[in-house]
């Protein structure tokens, strides 16, 4: 069982421990961060949740029951009741349907909590990981655009009351 949490000052050593670990497996599928975000870390984070205090974004980590971070959902770029849905798990966590319960636990409070109607999310034509786990979970394909430089594929999923 996994726990979503919003993102706090408390989570700090912890979510920038994930990032360096996993850094190198994430630059395989998604652009990779530079050497400026790590350096930069804590002034960022203090940005995002000031980002997320304004309802703008909302950020969460993800946590198993012995509170290790598996990994992290976030909704950017709040506007007219959408938002767009990120997510990362870490290199030893993936393959156990984590992203996949991630992805729908925060679709919860998405809708109840931060009032959206709607998420988008983008993933690179070469990673059906990502794919499936926006399609387990009720995403629809809206067309096919760059991510990144890469070929890419946009998904859009609509909010009820539950999620």
């Amino acid at each position: 069982m996994l726990t979503l949490e919003r993102l706090r000052p408390g989570h700090a050593e912890a979510l920038l421990a994930f990032e360096r670990e996993n850094r190198r497996y994430f630059a395989r599928t998604v652009p990779d961060r530079g050497d400026a975000y790590f350096a930069g870390f804590a002034a960022r984070r203090r940005a995002l949740l000031g980002e997320q205090d304004a309802g703008v974004c909302h950020f969460h980590v993800v946590l198993d029951e012995q509170g290790t971070l598996l990994g992290r959902t976030n909704l950017v770029d709040v506007a007219d009741g959408a938002a767009e849905l990120g997510y990362r798990v870490g290199e030893r966590h993936t393959g156990r349907g984590v992203a996949t319960a991630a992805v729908g636990e925060v679709c919860r409070p998405a809708a109840s909590a931060y009032g959206l109607g709607a998420l988008i999310a983008r993933t690179t034509l070469d990673n059906p990981a990502s794919r499936a786990v926006l399609e387990r979970n009720g995403f629809t394909v809206t067309g096919e655009l760059p991510v990144g430089g890469r070929p890419g594929v946009h998904y859009r999923r609509a909010l009820g009351e539950d999620g």
